[in-house]
This record gives C-alpha cells, sequence and structure tokens, in this order.
C-alpha cells in the first residue's frame, strides 16, 4: 500500500473515484454529442473564451483590488492575525454562482419559466440578495469567531489547578 501511494501520490479510494467521475463525464459527453453535437461544441468553446479571456481577468483584478484597497487602509498594528480574504472571497464565489445559473430569472429575461416554477419573477431577484445576504453574514460570523479565537486571553497561572494561585 505504501509503495502504492508513493507511486501515485494518494490512496486507491482516490483513484477509484477520479476513475468513476471520467467515466460519467465520459458517459455524459458521449450523450451530449450524440443529440446535439453542434450545439454542445460552441458551448464548450463559448465556455472557455468567455471564462478564460473575459471573467478570470476580471475576477483576478477584483481580488487583487480587494487585497490592495484592504491592505492599505489598515496600519500594521490593527492588522488581524486571521487571513481574512478567504471570508470574502467564498461568499463572493457562492453567489456569483447563483447569479450564473439563475440570472435568466434573476434579470427577468426567461420567458417560459414563469408557467413552469408558478412563482413570478419578481421574487428570483429578492432572494437572490436574501441569500447573498445570509451567505456574507455567515462568514463575516466565522470570521468573528475565528479572530475571539486568537485574541482570546491567555488562561494566567492564578486561575489555574496547579498554579498556585489563589482561586477567585
Amino acid at each position: 500500500m505504501a509503495r502504492f501511494v508513493r507511486w501515485y501520490g494518494s490512496g486507491p479510494l482516490h483513484l477509484l473515484v477520479l476513475i468513476a467521475s471520467f467515466a460519467l463525464t465520459g458517459y455524459a459527453m458521449v450523450r451530449l454529442f450524440a443529440v446535439q453535437p453542434w450545439e454542445v461544441a460552441i458551448w464548450f468553446v463559448g465556455a472557455a473564451i468567455l471564462h478564460d479571456l473575459i471573467l478570470l481577468p476580471l475576477y483576478s483584478l477584483a481580488d487583487l483590488s480587494a487585497l490592495s484597497v484592504l491592505r492599505h487602509r489598515a496600519d500594521a498594528s490593527a492588522r488581524p492575525t486571521v487571513p481574512w480574504i478567504n471570508h470574502l472571497r467564498v461568499p463572493t464565489f457562492f453567489s456569483g454562482l447563483l447569479l450564473l445559473v439563475w440570472f435568466p430569472l434573476i434579470l427577468r429575461l426567461a420567458v417560459p419559466y414563469p408557467g413552469d416554477t408558478g412563482l413570478s419573477d419578481s421574487v428570483y431577484l429578492g432572494r437572490w440578495l436574501a441569500i447573498t445576504g445570509v451567505l456574507f453574514a455567515a462568514s463575516a460570523v466565522a470570521f468573528a469567531v475565528r479572530l475571539r479565537r486568537v485574541h482570546r486571553p491567555a488562561d494566567d497561572k492564578s486561575r489555574s489547578p496547579t498554579g498556585g494561585g489563589t482561586a477567585p
């Protein structure tokens, strides 16, 4: 087993899951290309171009801007010792992913969907904003909990049972 881990880099379960995911992806690709080959190919090329040439530079610039603005605003003594940037990146990612998936409904661009879902177009924007708010609030609470753990005052020896001091 150790020889396999040294050769492959991980355990056999990892390799099995990786092979299964490639098999599932291959099956889905064969089924999609059998029905609509040109549409799927255009979608993949368009998604690659959209992501690599437009979205990646945009969110990389936004990330660097957030880092530089917040780094220069705080002085070195007030800077938290807990890494904060992921508490901003994670809710932004999930909010953006939800917007990407549901943008026709959020922006009221979808014509056939209201009849299929039974909901009007007006509910999606508010719900997406509410989910985004909850994501950022949960991230802020997690960051506050992490900060509290780091900045918790050290227990002094007078309170410890073996410290020799008087108990309060």
